[in-house]
């Protein structure tokens, strides 16, 4: 176990006006398990890289100390382990169980150990592949899991876990919940959005303050109690507060299926007869309309990131055929600002999607009205970001730029992957109104997701893709 002490922290990156995290003063004892609240933006994420010893002196500017049993977090690496939002910047490893093996290895754990230890890490995350499985086939949940896996069997001392159970499936996030649950007897240190699934790993809660400091420090159920109406209102995931759902009105467009509220099949954007690719997505059939808001769920490994490529045109089929708009030609081999201008996409990373050096220049690459980038960057949250650079921003200000630069091109598809990914309760409910408002104007929305209280408050429809 180890013990954590940070008396005045700060850091702010470097280029930046505003400080990521500041005047943060806090303790946590040997084996506290610890829920590290905040709106989106606060420095959660920050804060952990800081307590893991990864935030280079050249990379910014640094105040107050950070200590891991009294030692400076760069000389106590090896008592602490972290696991990324992205799981795909700490997989070195070309198979699954190598990438597990690679730390064990740079730790010096006897060859003997090394191996038992993999196949018991992998089978606490329920890793359902064999050790040789390449680390390039692996979905987002999957190496989400391999990732946790590497970590857990190096048996920190601390934990530090940001957003673990983001990318994963229902199922699978149970799964991850239990085995830290049983499986970890050291410090924990926990980012999760969704709070009242996390309670039940953590004795205590402490929420930064956006603008510096701490907010509030205790137990869940007082700290709920005393800040609760005030931290659901700033965007915290108070549990007990649901949403509203924002499903498209009535409408008596003819040849409409019973139940829905979509446009007439006369209206249908795109259509994918028997798409698959080969060791990715089985053969699936699907339709999305006008004025539709269409989710597509399933485990992972399913292929639902795989379907979302192929249906904005960024990949070609092995198989079947895939239409949109009337046009013979499947959208992979529409020119560029052809497929722009009637699909945007919205990537599961969105880091991979972006191509300037600024925040505020990725909204205006489309040519957008100078009001619509306005609108976006103040309803998104990005106003003090707009000179930022897009790749120093926390997962889910990252998250929300991605969105944003697809509504700024107004496509008549959309096609989204996870798109409410590490979003604070108030820039979910913005993300939610955005895309309702879209579908209300006519246009269609696809999102990939495994968040069921996006389902619930958006999707007209749901399709659920089966594990090959």
């Amino acid at each position: 176990m180890a013990d954590v002490v940070l008396r005045g922290f700060g850091w702010r990156h470097a280029g930046r006006r505003a400080w990521a995290v500041r005047d943060v003063d806090l303790r946590i004892a040997h084996g506290e398990r610890v829920l590290l609240l905040g709106p989106s933006g606060a420095g959660k994420s920050t804060l952990l890289a800081a307590l893991a010893g990864l935030l280079p002196e050249d990379s910014g500017e640094s105040a107050g100390e950070v200590e891991i049993d009294g030692l400076d977090p760069r000389k106590a690496r090896e008592r602490v382990g972290i696991l990324f939002q992205d799981p795909q910047t700490q997989l070195v490893m070309a198979r699954s169980g190598d990438d597990v093996a690679f730390g064990l290895e740079n730790r010096g754990v006897p060859a003997e150990d090394i191996w038992p230890r993999v196949s018991d890490a992998l089978d606490r995350v329920g890793f359902p592949y064999p050790l040789t499985r390449p680390t390039a086939a692996l979905s987002g949940g999957e190496a989400q899991r391999l990732a946790l896996a590497g970590v857990l069997a190096l048996r920190p001392g601390l934990l530090l876990l940001d957003e673990p159970t983001a990318n994963l499936d229902p199922a699978g996030a149970e799964l991850i919940r239990d085995a830290i649950s049983r499986g970890f007897q050291g410090t924990l240190i926990l980012v999760e959005h969704r709070v009242a699934e996390a309670l039940p790993l953590v004795d205590r809660v402490v929420v930064l303050e956006p603008g510096g400091g701490i907010r509030a420090d205790g137990p869940p159920a007082a700290v709920f109690a005393e800040h609760g109406d005030r931290l659901a209102a700033e965007g915290v995931w108070v549990p007990g507060r649901p949403v509203s759902p924002r499903k498209a009105p009535p409408t008596d467009s003819p040849g409409l299926g019973s139940g829905t509220a979509v446009s007439a099949p006369t209206d249908v954007l795109v259509r994918a007869h028997g798409a698959a690719v080969h060791h990715r997505l089985t053969k699936v059939d699907l339709e999305a309309r006008a004025g539709e808001v269409l989710a597509v769920t399933g485990p992972n490994g399913a292929g639902k990131s795989t379907l979302a490529l192929l249906l904005g045109g960024l990949l070609r089929p092995d198989s079947g055929t895939i239409t949109a708009f009337g046009d013979t030609r499947p959208p992979h081999k529409w020119r560029a600002a052809e497929l722009t201008r009637r699909i945007g996409s919205v990537f599961q990373d969105p880091e991979h999607q972006f191509v300037t050096s600024r925040v505020v220049d990725e909204l205006t690459l489309a040519g957008p009205a100078p009001s619509l980038v306005d609108d976006l960057l103040d309803r998104l949250r990005l106003t003090k970001l707009a000179n930022a650079n897009p790749h120093t921003l926390s997962g889910g200000e990252a998250r929300r730029l991605s969105v944003a630069t697809a509504l700024a091109s107004a496509p008549r598809l959309l096609v989204l992957d996870e798109p409410t990914f590490g979003q604070d309760r108030r820039t979910w409910i913005e993300l939610v109104d955005l895309l309702a408002g879209l579908r209300d104007d006519g246009h269609g929305v696809i999102a990939v997701t495994h968040d069921e209280d996006f389902v619930t408050a958006l999707a007209d429809r749901e399709q659920k893709l089966a594990r090959w």
